[in-house]
């Protein structure tokens, strides 16, 4: 599906079929963040200035390439979850047997499909951290990309809270609740946090 051209993806977004739908957006806009860290180290390196900036920006290029495939991956990951879970509801019930069955694959699929956007979230959270560093080391002149790849990651990530939210809210596993939501809380207040500086400090460079 990433595959796909951008104003295809959008009209797929846009259509009344439920996939791809708001985990995939979150993926793409965490790629699309991850891909403007990359813009950066590649405008930096080499530039007259910015030698004491080669091996990080390398560094930090090699980081940001591997997040954004990693993310635009997680299109696919998101559709084949939410598939899974409108299958685990169309099992039938019409026994006591086929209901137990029904239930525990409903709840193995809510699971599964609140792994992937936990992990879209993980990862944008790498995104934001490399935002920061190239905000503060990368090419000035292009430091207003930098903020624009720390709100891209940083958007990526409330939204994949909410789908983590969303699935949680099924599960009967308290233990397994209380650990991702516990999880989705901490990035959220640390990528809350590092988000709003980052965007300061960009902005005080402009």
């Amino acid at each position: 599906m990433i595959e796909k051209r951008i104003d295809e993806f959008l009209n797929d977004l846009a259509s009344r079929e439920p996939t791809p739908g708001g985990g995939g957006a979150a993926a793409v806009m965490g790629a699309m963040g991850a891909a403007l860290v990359s813009m950066v180290c590649r405008l930096t390196l080499g530039k007259k200035g910015y030698e004491a900036a080669e091996h990080e920006m390398a560094s930090t290029l090699d980081q940001a390439e591997q997040l954004r495939t990693q993310l635009a991956a997680m299109v696919h990951s998101d559709v084949e979850v939410f598939e899974r879970v409108m299958g685990a509801y169309r099992l039938p019930k019409d026994t006591d047997e086929n209901v137990l069955t029904r239930n525990a694959a409903i709840q193995e699929a809510l699971k599964a499909a609140t792994e992937v956007p936990l992990e879209c979230a993980r990862l944008c959270a790498e995104v934001i951290r490399l935002s920061g560093i190239v905000a503060e080391r990368g090419n000035r002149n292009v430091v207003s990309d930098a903020g624009v790849a720390v709100m891209g990651a940083y958007a990526a990530m409330k939204s994949a809270a909410l789908n983590v939210y969303v699935n949680t809210g099924g599960i009967r596993d308290e233990a397994f609740v209380e650990s991702r939501v516990g999880e989705i809380e901490r990035l959220l207040t640390e990528g809350d946090a590092a988000a709003q500086e980052i965007f300061r400090v960009v902005r005080d460079k402009l």
